[in-house]
């Protein structure tokens, strides 16, 4: 780790005092219009890559101008200046950063402004972040019960593709898996199973650094490529 790397408490200061990506986006509240690609290229265009690569302690190799950043579980090289995305050799059998434009336009934000930062052990659900009532009747919708009527009743298809992308299998609910989205950036998804009483519920946790690097629309986006990859992946089983 690097040792200029700031602590949790401070980041999350910082965090706080900066304006919302949202407000400087011009965003509306239940708007899924976003600033097209083009915008986020020309801005990573325009960074120095040594300086994303020391501010996440992600290697850059100056020859191949590669940085190296893992997603998902798969370790990724993205050319500077112009993006270009390739992926190391695993077992995994989809490769969301080369197909999903949500995720890469994530994982560009995350470059252009993330922060290398561990959490404290503490999870949160949506609305426990400090912008929590922003988006939340899209996260609810478009995540929360997405998830849980997609394998709510579906616990073992669930559970396969979890197990297929490495995760982390932890005591939550009916079954639950820790996954890690970004580096030190972690993500619970819990599942209760529907039954003839009640349907089936779920909820998803983050780790409580998230803040450090994300807005709210980069959370809600995050769920719907999760979910979404959930699905390509249960494809390669």
């Amino acid at each position: 780790m690097n040792s200029d790397v700031k602590d949790t408490k401070t980041l999350l200061s910082e965090a706080e005092e900066k304006e919302s990506v949202g407000d400087r986006l011009g965003y509306e509240k239940d708007n899924k219009e976003r600033m097209p690609w083009e915008h986020y290229l020309k801005e990573f265009q325009e960074k120095d890559p040594t300086e994303i690569a020391e501010r996440l302690n992600i290697p850059y190799d100056e020859n191949n101008h590669q940085l190296t950043l893992k997603f998902l579980g798969t370790v990724y090289h993205i050319t500077w200046p112009d993006f270009q995305v390739s992926h190391e050799a695993d077992d995994m059998g989809f490769y969301p950063l080369e197909t999903m434009v949500y995720a890469r336009t994530l994982t560009i934000r995350f470059l252009l402004n993330g922060a290398c930062a561990q959490g404290t052990g503490k999870f949160k659900t949506y609305r426990e972040m400090p912008w929590g009532e922003v988006y939340l009747r899209q996260f609810d919708g478009r995540c929360i019960k997405r998830l849980a009527f997609s394998y709510g009743n579906r616990i073992k298809d669930f559970q396969a593709i979890m197990e297929h992308m490495h995760c982390e299998l932890i005591n939550h609910g009916d079954i639950a898996y820790q996954l890690e989205i970004f580096p030190g950036y972690l993500v619970q998804m819990i599942l209760w199973e529907g039954d003839e009483e009640f349907p089936p519920s779920s909820q998803i946790l983050f780790s409580d650094n998230f803040p450090i690097s994300f807005q709210a629309e980069d959370m809600a986006v995050m769920g719907d490529v999760i979910i979404g990859s959930l699905k390509s992946f249960a494809k390669v089983l």
